[in-house]
């Protein structure tokens, strides 16, 4: 079914059509029947072109007989109001006409008839009338099926690469999809086979210390936290191995396995890393003997899982660095809840004298960068750098909702994310809405007859090749036909045509001879026609008209010379103007 759009560009198509038809043919005729019969036919012919282009293209060409020369044949008007809807069917039949053989036959078989009325109509034959004959076919009604049909398969050719483009991209996404999954996977194991041990082994000793019957309280207390931070890293150790396999659990060998086995069974559920979550946060670092300050402004909002995770982590790192760089610093944390955003904001001040500032830290600067990058996703910014008082601070702002295509939530639940950035995926390549990572792979094998020709490489005698075959042979011949044609024009001109000079120089009374030696002979197809509307030759006489190489008083009339003789003798010359 067509598109409202579509229909009414082809009524406003029609009506335009059936106007400039009437309107050619109200030059040709008076008659008011075939004025308005012609401008309907026009515009019901337009939309058929759609369904049934080669029978347009025949009817219109036929019809018209492209307009040439006389407009009776046979006793039959010849309606010249149908001329532009043969341009217009003869590029349409090139786009729509499936099959180069069939194309070559419709337009073969309409040239050839064509050429064939358009002659044979004319009363007088000459070599002149068919060449300009045969090469205004070619502009009227080879030239637009050439166009159209290289529109046609430019389309399709377009359509395929695009096609094929697309598929290489996917197929692209596809393979790289795989080597991240692959590379998840190792250092999924890697982190669980060794990380994962060690924070076993620590947790197991910090367990068997807490017990431990000759430590002081302040000791076992300082035990305790230690054990409930690898309990801790246990349990997000747990979920990024997970997320890193896309949802699988780990293997269930190995003393690491076992272990975070049994710290989930035995331990309380791990602590929310999120906002909620910082309180916990200050509570260790208390425990650990860190004078942490925890400040709260403006009314809480809810934040979006990733944003969520995002605050916990801002705070994380800046109380991280502040226990490796600064130990025993006064640190302060900051929750802003702004109208958009919420900042968190992590301030330590310098380190103690007393403090040992000289000891070893290891730090790969991987923190901040990370960090940032983890805002930056999700829509928001950190900023880090040394305070006046000679401290650092670390702040994140970070919005309330995160914009689509943000780190996911590192909650467990629900489908498997993922740590890649979709921004850096190949499928952002690929227009949004038309190709996708969920589109069916291209099968070859059902596309349509024309397209999968184009596409097959091992066929040489492919649809497209032979379209330009084709097209290049027949431009060759146009070419040599406009070559061929000028020539000839201007031959049949200096038959046919003088200068209003020539007709003041000759004179009545003198000798048919004389005169004829003078002017051109007349025998042309151009010179046809020049007696309709002319005046009564004189009686027993015998004239030839010539055109003249000057324009007429109006655009539809053409000057005529007319020399009549008679005895032997030019008894009248006479200037006049026929309608062209």
């Amino acid at each position: 079914m067509w598109p409202v759009r579509r229909i009414v560009g082809e009524s406003l198509l029609g009506v335009l059509l059936g106007l400039l038809g009437a309107g050619l043919e109200a030059l040709d005729t008076n008659s008011v029947v075939q004025i308005v019969a012609v401008g309907l036919a026009a515009a019901l012919l337009s939309p058929v072109r759609r369904v049934l282009p080669a029978t347009v293209l025949l009817v219109a060409a036929v019809g018209s007989s492209v307009f040439i020369g006389s407009s009776v044949f046979i006793g039959s008007s010849v309606f010249i109001g149908l001329a532009p809807l043969v341009l217009l069917a003869a590029w349409s039949a090139g786009r729509r006409i499936d099959g180069v053989g069939r194309a070559v036959a419709t337009f073969g078989f309409a040239y050839v008839l064509t050429l064939g009325l358009s002659v044979l109509r004319e009363p007088r034959f000459s070599l002149s009338l068919l060449v300009f004959t045969a090469l205004w076919l070619l502009v009227a009604i080879v030239v637009p099926g050439l166009a159209g049909r290289y529109s046609s398969q430019r389309r399709t050719l377009t359509d395929t690469l695009r096609e094929y483009n697309a598929q290489l991209l996917r197929e692209r996404a596809m393979i790289a999809g795989q080597a991240r999954i692959r590379e998840r996977q190792r250092i999924a194991q890697d982190m669980h086979d060794s990380l994962g041990h060690q924070l076993a082994l620590i947790s197991v000793h910090t367990g068997a210390l807490e017990v431990d019957r000759e430590l002081t309280g302040r000791q076992r207390e300082a035990v305790g936290v230690l054990r409930e931070a690898s309990v801790a890293a246990m349990h997000e150790l747990r979920e990024v191995v997970g997320l890193l396999r896309d949802g699988t659990e780990a293997p269930g060998h190995g003393g690491a396995s076992q272990a975070l086995e049994a710290m989930g069974e035995e331990d309380a559920k791990a602590p929310s890393r999120g906002v909620a979550g910082i309180d916990g946060l200050v509570e260790a670092s208390r425990g650990a003997g860190a004078a942490v300050q925890l400040r709260r402004s403006g009314e809480p909002r809810p934040l979006a899982p990733t944003a969520d995770h995002a605050a916990y982590r801002v705070a994380q790192e800046g109380l991280t660095n502040a226990h490796k760089h600064a130990p025993g610093a006064t640190i302060t944390i900051e929750l802003r809840y702004e109208p958009d955003s919420l900042v968190v904001e992590v301030a330590n001040g310098p380190a103690p004298e007393s403090a040992d500032a000289g000891r070893s830290t290891v730090s790969g600067g991987q923190g901040l960068t990370g960090l940032g990058e983890r805002t930056r996703l999700i829509g928001g910014m950190v900023h880090a750098g040394p305070t006046a008082e000679g401290g650092f601070r670390l702040a994140g702002v970070l919005p309330y909702t995160s914009p689509q295509g943000g780190l996911p939530s590192p909650s467990p639940s629900g489908a498997a994310p993922t740590f890649v950035d979709p921004a850096g995926d190949f499928r952002e390549q690929i227009p949004a809405g038309s190709l996708g990572e969920g589109d069916p792979v291209i099968d070859w094998n059902g596309m349509p007859k024309e397209l999968a020709k184009a596409m097959n490489r091992d066929k040489k005698r492919s649809g497209i090749a032979i379209g330009c075959g084709v097209a290049a042979l027949i431009g060759l011949a146009l070419v040599v036909a406009v070559v061929v044609g000028a020539f000839l024009f201007i031959s049949e001109a200096d038959k046919a045509m003088i200068e209003p000079k020539q007709y003041d120089a000759v004179k009545v009374g003198q000798s048919e001879k004389e005169v004829r030696d003078r002017l051109p002979g007349g025998d042309s197809f151009l010179t046809d026609g020049l007696d309709k509307g002319a005046p009564p030759e004189p009686e027993g006489s015998k004239c030839v008209s010539l055109m003249s190489t000057e324009s007429g008083s109006s655009w539809d009339k053409d000057p005529v010379f007319r020399f009549c003789f008679k005895d032997g003798k030019l008894i009248e010359k006479r200037s006049f103007e026929v309608k062209n």
